[in-house]
């Protein structure tokens, strides 16, 4: 059944999306997304800063739970405005609806599930509720060894869980570049993690957009502002919960 569906891919999608992510930094460099109701940009301290000053993340305005989304250019929003990602998207709904959530959308083109665990210590100081990781596409198309990659994902859950927080893991699937068995053993990542720390588990980020040209911007990958909305309301039924049980405590 995964081969089917990563087969759906085709061999010319392969190679789009092979260099769509791998050059995303080479548009957007290490650019930080946030969503409309973060004001400032989450970006990290400069290296050139003075080694007397201690820079902290700015303060958000306390209104409901912390959603922070750690992710790539898949929740950034490549090519598109913060407001049409799909974290905007969600705060925007259950803000709309009665559920009062703050959402940051910590998103960066090109990241990998190293990247995210390098950066990981300055996003947890803003005391999130709720962690949603959504990384591990570029480890899989550059060809990351595995292991590697689940080392990666174990640590940010253990760390987020460690505080407290509670981690929502999104599932990704990759094309065959590196053969049937290596796409196999990458998707398994997920739903093993999932059931080790006992978090939910989103089975596919892009379920319904990946494959669907007319959903993927021209590189063939990124999701386009409808394809962002489908992402959206894949993710909701997971999360929603979540930012439920903590406004209830």
């Amino acid at each position: 059944m995964m081969i089917r569906i990563l087969n759906r891919f085709g061999l010319s999608s392969v190679f789009r999306l092979s260099s769509a992510l791998l050059l995303g930094p080479l548009f957007l460099g290490s650019l930080w997304l946030c969503s409309t109701a973060c004001s400032e940009r989450l970006e990290p301290p400069s290296a050139s800063a003075p080694a007397k000053e201690t820079v902290s993340p700015p303060l958000i305005e306390e209104r409901g739970p912390l959603v922070i989304f750690l992710g790539d250019s898949l929740t950034a929003g490549y090519g598109l405005s913060a407001e049409q990602a799909y974290p905007a998207l969600i705060e925007a709904y259950l803000n709309e609806t009665g559920q009062q959530v703050r959402v940051v959308n910590a998103g960066i083109s090109g990241d990998t599930t190293a990247g995210g665990l390098a950066r990981l210590d300055w996003l947890l100081r803003q005391q999130p509720d709720i962690l949603v990781v959504c990384l591990g596409a570029n480890d899989g198309l550059r060809g990351v060894p595995l292991d590697s990659s689940e080392v990666n994902l174990r640590s940010i859950v253990e760390q987020a869980q460690a505080q407290d927080i509670q981690v929502l893991l999104a599932g990704m699937l990759i094309p065959p570049n590196y053969g049937p068995d290596y796409a196999e053993r990458f998707a398994a990542i997920y739903p093993r993690l999932a059931k080790e720390f006992d978090v939910p588990l989103i089975p596919f980020l892009l379920e319904g957009v990946a494959a669907h040209p007319e959903l993927n911007l021209p590189d063939g990958i990124h999701p386009t502002a409808e394809g962002q909305r489908i992402v959206a309301e894949t993710v909701l039924p997971f999360l929603a919960p979540l930012v439920e049980s903590i406004s209830t405590q």
